[in-house]
């Protein structure tokens, strides 16, 4: 029994099921910023993280802070918030003195309200994606457009304007996704339907988001600058799992008696790109395959169940072959080519923010009067890691060659 045989049991795809919106994907529209006045000593310390970084005070504060309960938190967003909220600060107390001294102890007052929160919601009690990016905005001014200029994040950590740029121009990206997250619902009830014509226009539509999610991300140069990134940004979306800086993990002081190794951000936590896959049907190699299955463990789980279930759906390109028509086969290889070359720009960024800047960091530190000191005390625990802690070009190029896998030849 093929994809689309089993897919006839099930429902077609309705985007709200999975709280996933039709204006913005599978970010959280009109995120709150912030909590009730019972929560105001959390919101104090996250609003000035950086600075209390800066001056190695965080961890001073964290020590004091009273331990609140998360009994008056009302409805998802405030959750949301309030997890955010908890992770920059983790992130912070953790990283704030960098990778030579480490806190391997998360206090109680912190790690409790987190990790019930994190159970409520159920996202792991670290930073990722779902927070720094899909939470993490607002408007400038209410009554303007989504676009960078009138953006701003809610929570920050080191890193000045480049922090703030790598946020938003990611934001960016997830929200030009949006057409082709939507095409996917329309293409999966066409399949059933045999709708040729609506399978067409969902391809066209994916395949164009694609374009214009290349083109938000090439807006990195212009808002991140290189060294920042690698030097201070880093550091920050670092976890306690596969990360030689942290072999024996977090401990959760009050909540776990032993410590616990969580990945840190990845772009591998955005639902996007692993709902394209299921939906176009790429096929990565076993130990892609594993990281990017554990990675869905660190997405809301509405959205882990929406790829689930593209997966469980109809396979678009059997369809297409088994049809045989021409018309479709280009428009899906159209759909191949774009990822591919969305890929191929995320192996240059990832060339240049981390390979390059990493050798260049090498140099920096060999030299006695280094002229960078970012890159003299930049971390070398993930010097070719990425910050969710897999081994970052070999995934890359692998899922860039397995996506190229799927090309279908010429009906």
């Amino acid at each position: 029994m093929n994809r689309e045989e089993k897919a006839r049991g099930i429902n077609y795809i309705n985007l709200e099921e999975f709280h996933v919106s039709k204006e913005w994907g599978f970010v959280l529209p009109d995120p709150l910023s912030d909590l009730p006045k019972f929560y105001q000593p959390w919101m104090d310390i996250a609003n000035n993280l950086t600075h209390l970084i800066e001056h190695h005070q965080l961890r001073c504060e964290v020590n004091n802070m009273q331990l609140l309960s998360t009994g008056f938190l009302i409805g998802h967003k405030q959750l949301r918030l309030a997890h955010m909220a908890l992770s920059f600060i983790t992130m912070g107390y953790v990283w704030q003195e960098g990778e030579y001294n480490i806190a391997k102890v998360l206090p109680k007052s912190l790690a409790v309200p987190f990790c019930e929160i994190s159970k409520i919601i159920g996202l792991p009690p670290i930073l990722v994606h779902a927070d720094c990016v899909l939470t993490n905005w607002k408007k400038k001014d209410p009554k303007k457009e989504m676009e960078l200029g009138n953006l701003d994040i809610i929570f920050t950590l080191p890193g000045g304007d480049s922090m703030k740029g790598f946020f938003l121009v990611t934001l960016e990206v997830e929200l030009a996704a949006v057409q082709g997250i939507k095409a996917i619902s329309i293409a999966t009830e066409a399949i059933l339907n045999r709708d040729d014509d609506s399978i067409k226009t969902a391809l066209q539509d994916m395949a164009e988001s694609m374009r214009k999610m290349n083109n938000s991300l090439k807006k990195m140069d212009e808002h991140v600058d290189p060294v920042t990134f690698y030097g201070i940004i880093r550091l920050f979306f670092s976890g306690w799992m596969d990360n030689p800086a942290f072999p024996e993990g977090l401990l959760y002081e009050g909540v776990w008696d032993k410590p616990r190794h969580f990945s840190g951000g990845s772009a591998a936590q955005s639902s996007t790109l692993q709902s394209f896959d299921e939906f176009l049907g790429i096929c990565h190699n076993k130990e892609s395959a594993e990281f990017l299955h554990r990675m869905r463990d660190y997405m809301p789980p509405s959205h882990k169940a929406f790829i689930q279930t593209i997966t469980a759906g109809p396979s678009v390109r059997e369809y297409i072959v088994f049809s045989r028509n021409p018309v479709l086969c280009e428009l899906y290889n159209d759909c191949i080519a774009a990822l591919v070359v969305l890929r191929n720009y995320h192996i240059t960024v990832v060339t240049r923010y981390i390979i390059i800047t990493s050798a260049k960091a090498k140099v920096e530190k060999a030299k006695q009067n280094s002229s960078s000191q970012i890159l003299q005390n930049a971390p070398s625990a993930l010097e070719r890691r990425g910050t969710g802690g897999s081994g970052i070009m070999c995934l890359l190029k692998d899922v860039r060659d397995a996506t190229k896998k799927v090309m279908i030849e010429k009906i």
